[in-house]
Order: C-alpha cells, then structure tokens, then sequence
C-alpha cells in the first residue's frame, strides 16, 4: 500500500533576475499542493527582496551563496531542507497549478525515489516592459528511457522531484560538474532506482537568445561532457540545448527512438 504523500521542499537558485524569478515563485503560489517551505538561494548581486511577495505568504528562507555553479548553490540551498521531497525549479522556468500534486502522488510509493513531470520547451523575448512574449514551443513527453539518455538529457531540473534522504545519500549534485551537473545526477540516481514519470504538461522551460546554461558551448561544457561519457560508458555527446532535444525526442511515451544525429 502506498504512504502518504511526502511533504516537499521547493528549491530555487536565482542569479540577477529579479523578474524571471518573480514569475517563478508565482508559480509555485499557485500550486494546488503547497509547498512545506521555499528555499531561495540568491548566487548574484541583486537583491531578491522585491521578487518574495509573490509567494503569497508561503513559507521561505533565503540564502546567499554566491558559489556561481548551479550543482554547488542548489546543495547549499538543499542541505537541512524541512521536506521529504526536494522539488527544483529554475529562476526563468514555472510551474503549472498540478505540478507538485503530481509529484507528491508520485512518490507516495514508498519504491519511487524520483519523479518528474512533462514539459514545455518555451522560446520567449522579453521586452522592454518586462513582458514575456511566447514564440514557439515544443514538449518533452517520454517515459523514462535509459537508451535516450545515453545521448540526450530529456528531463530538466525544473520537471524533478527527489526523495531528500536519496538526494543526500548520492551526495547531491556533484560539484565536479560546471554544466550537465542534472545529466549526471538523473544517470547516478538511476543506477538505484528509476525515476517515475507522471504523465501531463506542468512546467515551462522557458528560453531566450542569451542566459541559458544548454546554449553555452564553452571548452568547461565539452570537457564536462567528455568526463560525462566516461563516468557513465556513453558514446561521445554532442552539446544541445532542451529547445534541440525536444526536436529530437518530443512525445512519444516509451516508443521507439532513433538517433538522429
């Protein structure tokens, strides 16, 4: 028989965006499953101070750790987190109303040590104003595929939740790891126990011509994938971003799927 649905900890890391994260925490107010708390950790110079009131009144803390990688802020930030669950989202993502209902429910199996849910790719400008103005997108919808994953990383950090006494016994995101840093926990985690898919559309990875970590194509990215393959026995990767991995992977549930590169 199932237990009862943990209670989750949101994470978020924000680096000097003020109103992407605005919207984000927006969107985890409107959750039809609270969160127990909403741990922030603030790794840039702006202050947060003017983005919080959109939580509603839910509970938060906010951190300042200024570690300028992503694996070793989201740690941080996690470390003697109130929850069960730790769920992740990104300062530019959002969550849709069921996002956290679905998890939970998820990992009400006491078998289930991590979920994820479907999403959608966004490509937005913002103007001047503020305004988030959607251009396309495509969505990401696969059950959990080992063979995918050997060459495309199809779940973003914003789509996972994780038991947090799993999330602490794997170390976390390993801080050796700049970028893919998700890549290689999702394959680590998976070595124990698969994660659980929970069908439906609820976060929004949004993205724009500059910020966004899969765009960077730096020599730390490639070295990060090369000690990527070698760590997990993959073939040689090829640096993508979600917005190119969702051409290739899209919808499709557990159907077959052939390399394209």
């Amino acid at each position: 028989m199932n237990a009862a649905a943990p209670a989750v900890t949101a994470v978020v890391v924000t680096r000097d965006r003020p109103r992407l994260l605005r919207d984000a925490l927006a969107s985890i107010a409107r959750q039809t499953r609270s969160p127990l708390e909403v741990r922030i950790g603030n790794d840039g110079a702006s202050a947060v101070d003017e983005a919080l009131d959109a939580l509603g009144g839910l509970p938060f803390s906010v951190t300042t750790v200024h570690d300028g990688q992503a694996a070793r802020a989201r740690n941080r930030v996690a470390h003697g987190a109130r929850g069960e669950a730790l769920a992740f989202l990104d300062d530019d993502d959002r969550w849709l109303p069921d996002h956290l209902e679905g998890l939970a429910g998820a990992l009400r199996d006491p078998a289930v040590d991590v979920a994820y849910r479907d999403c959608a790719i966004v490509r937005e400008r913002v103007d001047d104003a503020g305004a988030r103005l959607d251009l396309d997108r495509r969505v990401i919808a696969r059950d959990w595929d080992p063979e995918i994953m050997r060459r495309d990383d199809f779940i973003p950090p914003s789509s996972c939740a994780v038991r947090a006494a799993f999330f602490e016994r794997l170390g976390g995101f390993d801080t050796a790891f700049r970028y893919s840093e998700d890549w290689d926990f999702l394959l680590r985690a998976a070595r124990e126990s698969i994660p659980r898919r929970v069908p439906g559309v609820t976060v929004e990875v949004r993205m724009r011509d500059s910020g966004n970590a899969s765009a960077v194509l730096s020599e730390e990215r490639l070295a990060c994938l090369v000690r990527l393959a070698a760590r997990h026995g993959l073939p040689p990767l090829v640096p993508r971003t979600f917005w190119e991995v969702a051409e290739r992977v899209g919808e499709g549930g557990g159907a077959p799927w052939r390399d394209r590169s």
